[in-house]
């Protein structure tokens, strides 16, 4: 919803120029919320989803950090202050978001390890030399 609501700002504004980053945030985020809701991540287990959604977090902290300064700093249209400054809060929630998804990327991760074969092997080795 914050996208979206910073790609109207920027359309309105004169930094219309900046839309494009809000668009296709939206549009990722959208994507991942309807993949999410019907289960696509059960379906394609090919696919890292925790990493697919911590590398989208990463990089709209990061572009709407930097379209928000260029934004509040070079355009004077009260448009373009409103984008920025909610581009300022949108950096805030992915960062969080990015907190909250890193840990669960951990989890995954931790998870794969577990079912590595080299977990399995040192497993085997302890339970023979507890027969000895």
């Amino acid at each position: 919803v914050l996208s979206f609501i910073i790609f109207i700002c920027y359309i309105a504004s004169l930094a219309a120029s900046f839309m494009m980053a809000p668009l296709l945030e939206f549009l990722l985020a959208l994507f991942l919320f309807f993949a999410y809701a019907s289960k696509l991540n059960e379906k394609f287990k090919g696919l890292y989803w925790p990493l697919m959604d911590f590398l989208r977090c990463v990089t709209a902290a990061i572009i709407y950090f930097a379209i928000s300064i260029a934004a509040v700093s070079k355009y004077n249209d009260g448009a373009s202050k409103a984008a920025g400054v909610f581009g300022f809060i949108a950096t805030i929630v992915y960062a969080i978001d990015f907190y909250i998804t890193f840990n669960d990327l951990v989890t995954f991760l931790k998870q794969g390890s577990s079912d590595s074969p080299e977990g399995h092997k040192s497993e085997d080795e302890d339970s023979d030399s507890d027969s000895d």
